[in-house]
């Protein structure tokens, strides 16, 4: 099969940009070259966002069915074209082709979520205090947005912005990863060929940081949403509040999962395996500190590492692989790190440890046993195959621990007592919790961190509401 060709979409057109540089995309499986993604020029970047600004007054100006017609036919395309795009996702990011399609089916979903959705941006009525007056309270688009996403997840981090930004209404430019480049482009063009007017979406591509500082400079840019590390949130946030952007933060995590001793130990232990080594680990509502009360620990750790120990590691077009490559060779010293570290904290070592081959960035799944909270890995989020175990004692001890770190996106947690889950939900402090299951995110619901996994949602109408902006009216009549 044929990789996407790789362009920016600026006003519409498709082009290499002026400044002539490019970069290699390449296959973290077998380390060939993909293409070269091109890199946006400052003149590329400012013909970008007048175009998003000559975009929005159309988008804005159409009706939400209208709106919803050509996204409704977006998704169909991407629904139609899933084979081809999901052996480019694995080609580019290395997740297993069954992981990439649905990927692209949870990509279709949001889509699709947002275009209905904007049909239902209500305002209200407010009663007056003085006859003859009315008070109208309008949602409208907030303007042209600016997006920047991570690698990880190539469809689904691209479409909620997108998504959200044109079911409000918005135009958007979004700078997707040059590492996982042809999924934003290949909706781009389904999007496009759904009749998608010129310059509502604009790709780019570059240096990250040199993207971001011109982009957000520009008073022309009313919102940011950004899906990255919280080093580079933080960031971004800086530079949009020159211009008193509004912020979406979807940043990175460390969710724990507290395993209690009437929960189905062996079951559970099956599904966060699947859950844990899911992307390689490299997804950030990943299950990362499992915490298991004493007197089941040791059969958790056995069935997990089991678990664990059946999945194939491998080429993600292979059949029957379970788990892919890491994105690049970076990652592997930074897995090896953490285990060296765990062990030398008096972890021990169940499964893995070491890397697969010497060509491609593939890691063992990894299990440690008995880890300590001072080892890194219990307080740094690894993004990677790596699973720690420790056990606790009590529902206070496993809530302190799961609460001690300034992260608060996903956590995850197993029992069979309704009370101590309802307890559960009052005193996690996270912005997503999971009770006998793993999922935690669907298009219609909201999607998102607090504290230093940052703020805002993504997903339902709270994800809707973030490309919005009220206004309030006052009518006399005369």
């Amino acid at each position: 099969m044929a990789y996407e060709k790789l362009e920016l979409l600026i006003g519409g057109k498709w082009t290499a940009g002026t400044s002539g540089k490019t970069e290699p995309v390449l296959n973290p499986a077998t380390e060939e070259v993909l293409g070269h993604v091109p890199h946006a020029s400052a003149a590329d970047l400012d013909a970008a966002l007048e175009a998003s600004r000559e975009g929005f007054k159309v988008w804005r100006s159409m009706t939400a069915l209208a709106r919803q017609d050509i996204m409704e036919k977006a998704a169909r395309l991407i629904e139609e074209r899933k084979e081809t795009y999901g052996e480019n996702l694995t080609l580019e990011m290395g997740k297993p082709f069954a992981e990439s399609k649905m990927e692209l089916d949870f990509t279709v979903g949001v889509l699709r979520w947002y275009a209905e959705e904007g049909k239902r941006a209500y305002g209200r009525l407010v009663p007056a205090r003085m006859p003859g007056m009315r008070q109208m309270v309008m949602k409208e688009p907030v303007g042209p947005v600016t997006a920047f996403v991570a690698w990880n997840f190539p469809g689904v981090n691209v479409i909620r912005k997108i998504a959200g930004a044109l079911g409000a209404g918005c135009s958007i430019i979004i700078k997707a990863s040059e590492e996982t480049p042809s999924t934003c482009i290949s909706i781009a063009r389904c999007l496009q060929e759904a009749g998608l007017p010129d310059g509502v979406l604009n790709v780019v591509f570059g240096v990250p940081d040199e993207v971001s500082r011109h982009l957000l400079a520009s008073p022309i840019p009313k919102k940011l949403s950004f899906t990255g590390s919280i080093p580079i949130g933080k960031h971004l946030q800086a530079l949009a509040a020159e211009t008193l952007k509004r912020c979406t933060m979807e940043l990175g995590g460390h969710a724990p999962v507290m395993v209690f001793e009437d929960a189905d130990i062996a079951k559970v232990a099956k599904m966060a395996a699947g859950a844990k080594f899911r992307n390689a680990g490299q997804v950030c509502i990943s299950p990362t500190r499992f915490y298991v009360q004493e007197s089941v620990v040791d059969h958790f750790a056995d069935a997990f590492a089991a678990a664990a120990g059946e999945i194939r590691v491998g080429n993600g077009m292979d059949e029957g692989v379970g788990m892919g490559p890491l994105i690049g060779e970076r990652r592997l010293g930074v897995m090896q790190s953490f285990v060296d570290d765990a062990t030398s904290h008096g972890g021990e070592l169940m499964l893995g440890g070491e890397r697969v081959g010497n060509q491609g960035y593939f890691y063992a799944p990894t299990v440690l046993k008995n880890v300590p909270e001072d080892a890194m890995i219990m307080n740094e989020e690894p993004f990677g195959p790596v699973a720690p175990i420790a056990s606790f004692k009590d529902f206070d001890d496993v809530v302190a621990r799961a609460n001690k770190l300034a992260f608060g996106l996903a956590s995850y947690a197993f029992t069979q007592d309704g009370a101590r889950a309802a307890a559960l939900a009052d005193q996690i402090d996270a912005g997503l919790l999971a009770v006998n299951s793993f999922v935690v995110s669907t298009p219609e619901t909201p999607f998102g961190g607090v504290n230093e996994s940052g703020y805002g949602s993504e997903g339902g109408t709270e994800g809707l509401d973030a490309f919005l902006r009220t206004k309030f009216v006052t009518e006399v009549g005369v």
